[in-house]
């Protein structure tokens, strides 16, 4: 490479690659794949802006991760060429194992495995095509590295993820509510004893942090029409599973028919799935999905025209479990209403739980740094009480049924 190159993005400006390496990863199709993968799900059919890929987050968390490493040398963090190279790499690359539609299908494609351990398989991939480049970024994402703040910054309480989707979401979602000061966050990042701590000075644009997770989590990412409409997606993929088994024939492209001929998990996940997945996106899912509109099976003909004229089913939420009586109540009235088997109204009327916690202490403290030298974690340091009631989990109950039975 030449020249520098330089992506415009509308949330930081212009985005700089100067190295290489970095720019023939992002020129790989493994990479350019995540341009078709929508990085909120089905979250448009909510705030119809948000539609905006990986693609753009993963370049947003590799400009944060250079101003993390720019902040940290300012610090007298020791970070060498080698180590900034990984960790851009490692960034960039952490979301490489989404599948379509993000986390809405996750373990749907592939069972009990995460997007996480794909994109340890992508990177290793390239990391043989590359000779060995990526050995020292594959360290750090795995955590194995002998420096683990490094490993914070890619998978942490205030990892350079987190930081840009919870701007990127707000922006494109149009929540402000969400907005967070990256760049004081950033700027307030130290290490001490090979921990991320923050700068008392950053006491409270740590708890506006939390805030914004718990605002997105609820309002936009748990909305209740976007929980309705992810689990719609999944049904239809269930049911178009059950119609092949059964030998009926279902049309789609080559690379969704793998996934829906073949129940992928962890014992089989081999090359040749590794190399469908890397060519399985939005476009193959929503295809289907229109084409399936017209489908002579009933169920999948209704839930597909669901999604795509936006014609979701009714959804009730509650801090409580729902009755079985109730459930099997409105189990009953669908099924009279609509002649259907008890198999079939399972994909019309079914429940379930979201749950969220703002701030996980359990799994990782955010520490606040004194200029003392003490170090205190932000539940303790903060005077904010409602920063403490983030760190409990919370729990709602979800019903999901027809709106009208015709």
């Amino acid at each position: 490479m030449k020249k520098l190159k330089i992506f415009n993005d509308p949330i930081y400006g212009f985005i700089a690659v100067r190295n290489p390496l970095i720019y023939k990863i992002i020129e790989h199709p493994y990479f350019q794949r995540l341009r078709r993968i929508s990085q909120m799900g089905l979250s448009y059919l909510v705030y119809p802006g948000a539609h905006h890929t990986r693609f753009h987050h993963v370049l947003g968390c590799t400009y944060l991760m250079q101003k993390a490493i720019e902040t940290l040398r300012m610090k007298n963090v020791e970070i060498s060429d080698e180590e900034e190279e990984a960790l851009t790499i490692a960034i960039l690359m952490h979301d490489m194992g989404h599948g379509p539609f993000s986390h809405a299908l996750e373990h749907t494609f592939i069972k009990g495995i995460s997007h996480e351990f794909v994109s340890l398989k992508f990177m290793e991939i390239l990391n043989d095509d590359f000779n060995g480049a990526l050995d020292l970024a594959i360290q750090i994402f795995k955590g194995d590295y002998n420096r683990k703040f490094m490993n914070q910054l890619i998978s942490g309480q205030l990892d350079m993820d987190r930081l840009d989707y919870l701007k990127r979401d707000s922006f494109y979602s149009g929540v402000a509510e969400g907005h967070i000061s990256v760049e004081r966050l950033i700027t307030m990042l130290d290490v001490k004893d090979d921990q991320l701590v923050v700068e008392f000075k950053g006491i409270y644009s740590v708890e506006k942090f939390i805030m914004a997770r718990r605002f997105m989590y609820w309002q936009v990412y748990l909305h209740k029409t976007g929980i309705v409409a992810e689990r719609v997606l999944v049904k239809i993929i269930e049911r178009a599973r059950e119609l092949i088994i059964k030998g009926e024939d279902v049309p789609c492209s080559a690379t969704l028919k793998v996934f829906l001929d073949n129940e992928v998990n962890e014992n089989n996940f081999d090359e040749s799935i590794i190399e469908a997945f890397s060519r399985l996106d939005d476009y193959d899912v929503m295809s289907a999905v229109k084409d399936w509109c017209y489908h002579e099976d009933k169920i999948l003909s209704y839930l597909c025209t669901s999604i795509v004229n936006r014609r979701l089913p009714k959804i009730e939420m509650r801090n409580e479990e729902f009755e079985k009586s109730e459930i099997l109540e409105r189990k009953e009235k669908v099924k009279a209403a609509l002649n259907l088997s008890d198999k079939e109204v399972d994909y019309l009327v079914y429940h379930g739980t979201v749950s969220n916690k703002a701030y996980n202490p359990e799994a990782e403290q955010i520490n606040i740094l004194y200029k003392n030298g003490e170090q205190k974690d932000i539940v303790k340091a903060s005077d904010s009480a409602s920063i403490q009631a983030l760190s409990l989990t919370v729990r709602k109950y979800f019903l999901c049924y027809p709106k009208k039975l015709r």
